[in-house]
């Protein structure tokens, strides 16, 4: 796969201190690693960059929604997300990135590729199950959702509440209680 162009960095130019970039990430950046759960995205990423004389520091902030359908009703909706990463970029004799938290790069590189961070900051920051707000304080009326509670199984409680006992099974219960 061929590396974005404008989440590159080029760090050799740059003078000690800190560096601000702003990145907006839409449906495209998400088609490129060939990813399909979101239907759209509207993602602000913020990077801060701190060159030191002997490494760099990259703080990662992401920010904004991701439209996903929901795991109970299908519907589309949108998941707010928020993530944040720190990653320390070292150099050493050759490329090593085994560490989460710490990238090594050969000696003579100039520039450094983060859309693989920030794809996987985003994807990682939208939850396992996906539930839309609607589902959750009973707001959403959709036909799935009235399909599933007519076909969902009745609670115990609701089920004591027939008296279609046989009475036989009334006088053992009261032994349980006469303790």
């Amino acid at each position: 796969m061929k590396p974005l162009k404008e989440f590159t960095i080029p760090f050799v130019g740059l003078k000690i201190g800190t560096h601000h970039y702003d990145f907006k990430i839409e449906k495209s950046f998400f088609d490129y690693f060939e990813y399909e759960d979101f239907n759209d995205t509207n993602i602000k990423v913020d990077v801060v960059l701190v060159k030191n004389s002997t490494l760099l520091e990259l703080n990662f902030k992401i920010s904004g929604t991701v439209n996903v359908n929901c795991d109970v009703t299908n519907e589309p909706f949108d998941q707010s997300v928020t993530n944040e990463f720190d990653l320390v970029v070292n150099f050493g004799d050759a490329y090593n990135d085994e560490n989460i938290d710490i990238l090594i790069l050969p000696h003579g590189a100039y520039e450094i590729n983060i859309q693989q961070y920030i794809y996987e900051l985003i994807v990682l920051a939208v939850p396992i199950k996906r539930i839309h707000p609607g589902v959750e304080d009973g707001t959403l009326d959709s036909d799935i959702l009235e399909k599933l509670n007519k076909l969902s199984p009745k609670l115990d409680d609701e089920k004591e509440d027939n008296k279609d006992i046989d009475p036989r099974w009334n006088i053992l219960k009261k032994l349980l209680t006469d303790k």
